[in-house]
């Protein structure tokens, strides 16, 4: 048995690949060509893309080039995130001149080198927030010298490290020193990478505009004491946390009270932390606040603020997220029916319990400075951490059981949701044989005021063509939107007219596709564009319903014609 240490040491900006590799095409050459610019770590450098590029190319070619690894990346214009990788980019209005952000984060990548005695080195890349096991496979693949995973071991400070246990868990500093114990003798290091890289692609000149989000009430009769500050938001005083929240929340005061900071994400487009336990050992619960969600006033992703309170997703306002995320963990029922307050029991779906709190800590985004002031208390969504696997963006959809698959989209659909992507859903695994969990995560684009941006990445999952059992069925005839919406507002939440409405319809079109024996594919068809221009067929039903409305007819006349046509539509898909 030999050992061999990991040492962290930073990776130099300048061993990063030029971007230069983004303007080698021919074609890039013609007079339809766009010249853009990207800022990357502060160094301006000319692209130039095509009109017809889409969407994902762009992406592909700055994925691609080496050093950039992260498949993660996010493309906003005009505070509108460009999400439909088929869509072209003159299909989003992007011209000479326009500007356009593109946040490439590798904070969270180790670049590990294996040196085996016979002098060869293997490099890879690996996410800090991977566990010890899917390191050890790397290792065993990149190095035909480990192909026994059980001749294996991770240990650091004299601890051997779990095949579950995070990276991050163990690496969160460049000081630390990991032991690999292998059969054969090798020397692994790993190198995390010194800061984010930030690529915004810039031509002009963006119009700055205060936050329009509104600002929640707080109803607390405690005095501000200390240097940071942890509670629930209440709203309503009848209202009595489950068990499971106030654990949550517990667990996360006495780790703040530990003196362990909140580890922000590098993932996604607003601001998300790690909170820790009070040994520091795992992570509890995940805090997003709404002063830093994107196009928010104190974004830490260097997005610009909105220019008219719309977030990055069409029908939803900055600052509504954590609202958002908490709605979707209330309207996840569990079988049983709607989640009473003091019940801890698990939704239909597994949206992880959430709550909205309010926090003071200076490891959150201060642009203007910390201070233990109550201006700096920050409102927003904990959510509680789920141990997992990855994501479903990890691995391919094959393994996944099917009711798992139709629990995600049963909860989708009826919240059209409009950022459903495989990098939310988190793979967990269950009982002696492991069984597969999917659990949804990300919510803050529930309930928009439209069907325009709804994306769901399960649609071409090959579980998506398969129909409903009868217990999924029953549950989806148990679903009821006003008593949804009355739930939400004894939650402190009045839906708006328009999210109200969406909640309605979208709950309608489920239980009609349902009860017709679509698939979540044929339902989730109908409520997805297929292109960026070309309305979805939900659209197009309210679009006739609002065109054959006369002047003075209500709410409820409207639904009953949206009923209509999407019958007479649904019988028809059916045929």
């Amino acid at each position: 048995m030999s050992v061999a240490d990991v040492a962290l040491t930073p990776i130099r900006q300048e061993s990063l690949r030029s971007p230069g590799y983004f303007h080698d095409r021919s074609d890039l050459l013609s007079s339809e060509s766009i010249l853009i610019y990207l800022t990357v770590a502060g160094s301006v450098i000319p692209m130039r893309v095509l009109e017809s590029d889409s969407i994902a190319s762009v992406k592909l070619r700055i994925q691609t080039c080496k050093g950039f690894v992260v498949k993660r990346q996010k493309l906003v214009f005009g505070g509108r995130e460009l999400a439909r990788n088929d869509s072209l980019v003159k299909d989003y209005g992007v011209t000479e001149g326009n500007v356009l952000h593109l946040v490439l984060r590798l904070c969270d990548l180790l670049l590990i080198t294996v040196s085996t005695t016979c002098g060869k080195e293997f490099e890879f890349h690996v996410d800090r927030h991977r566990n010890v096991g899917y390191l050890k496979r790397r290792i065993a693949k990149k190095g035909k010298g480990f192909i026994d995973l059980e001749d294996q071991e991770l240990i650091c400070n004299g601890e051997k490290l779990d095949d579950q246990k995070l990276i991050d868990d163990f690496c969160k500093n460049t000081d630390a020193v990991i032991h690999l114990v292998v059969q054969k003798s090798a020397k692994v290091r790993a190198k995390p990478v010194e800061r984010d890289v930030e690529l915004s692609v810039m031509a002009a000149n963006w119009n700055e505009a205060e936050n329009q989000s509104e600002e929640l009430q707080v109803v607390s009769g405690k005095p501000f004491l200390g240097d940071f500050v942890l509670e629930p938001v209440t709203v309503n005083p009848k209202i009595k946390l489950p068990s499971i929240i106030s654990d949550m929340i517990k667990s996360t005061f006495d780790g703040l009270e530990s003196g362990k900071q909140p580890i922000r994400s590098s993932e996604g487009t607003g601001g998300t932390y790690f909170m820790q336990d009070w040994l520091g050992n795992k992570y509890i619960s995940v805090f997003k606040p709404i002063d830093e969600e994107p196009l928010a006033v104190n974004n830490p992703q260097g997005l610009p603020l909105s220019s008219n309170g719309e977030g990055l997703k069409r029908g939803t306002r900055v600052g509504e997220g954590a609202l958002r995320e908490v709605a979707a963990y209330i309207l996840d029922h569990p079988k049983s029916g709607p989640r009473l307050s003091s019940s801890g029991e698990m939704g239909f779906a597994g949206v992880p319990p959430t709550v909205m709190v309010q926090c003071l800590n200076k490891g959150f985004n201060h642009p203007d400075g910390f201070e233990c002031a109550p201006k700096n208390i920050k409102i927003g969504s904990l959510q509680m951490f789920m141990k997992n696997y990855g994501s479903c963006e990890d691995m391919g959809p094959r393994d996944f059981p099917m009711e798992e698959v139709h629990k995600i989209s049963v909860f989708d659909i009826r919240m059209a949701n409009a950022d459903r992507h495989a990098g939310n859903i988190l793979v967990s695994k269950e009982g002696e044989n492991g069984r597969i969990v999917l659990i949804p995560i990300d919510h803050g684009y529930c309930l928009p005021e439209n069907f325009e941006e709804c994306t769901f990445d399960w649609l071409y999952w090959p579980q998506a063509r398969q129909p409903y059992s009868q217990d999924t069925i029953g549950y989806i005839k148990s679903l009821d939107a006003e008593q949804d919406i009355a739930l939400l507002k004894f939650y402190g939440w009045d839906l708006s007219l328009k999210c109200s409405r969406t909640l309605r319809i979208s709950t309608m079109l489920l239980k009609k596709g349902a009860e017709r024996g679509l698939t979540p594919f044929d339902i989730g068809s109908i409520m997805c564009r297929e292109t960026l221009n070309k309305e979805s067929m939900i659209e197009e039903i309210v679009h006739k319903a609002q065109d054959s409305m006369i002047p003075g007819m209500g709410e409820s006349a409207f639904l009953e014609t949206v009923s209509q046509i999407m019958d007479f539509q649904l019988d028809r898909l059916k045929k």
